[in-house]
């Protein structure tokens, strides 16, 4: 049986672990996969949205576990790159 992942608190907590743990014996089936943003933002848009509207996406993004604004992105992000427009 594979162990649990231990909960790590910093950094440097992290580091430790994977230098010193032997991976192969942790259970890899809960990872979730994660997104990291390496493009600065330096853009802002405006816009208004009816409240039921925005409530849906603040819940879509809380059950994502990422911020709504950086859901709302990946959303537009995704579009982009699914109609073949490069940015």
């Amino acid at each position: 049986m594979k162990k649990p992942w231990p909960v790590l608190k910093s950094d440097e907590e992290a580091e430790a672990f994977v230098a010193t743990a032997d991976l192969t014996e942790y259970d890899f089936g809960q990872m979730v996969p994660m997104t990291f943003e390496y493009t600065a933002k330096d853009s802002r848009v405006t816009m208004r949205l009816p409240g039921t509207l925005l409530d849906a996406v603040k819940a879509r993004a809380k059950a994502r576990g990422v911020p709504y604004q950086r859901y709302i992105r990946e959303l537009l992000e995704r579009d982009v790159r699914a109609g073949g427009v490069r940015r």
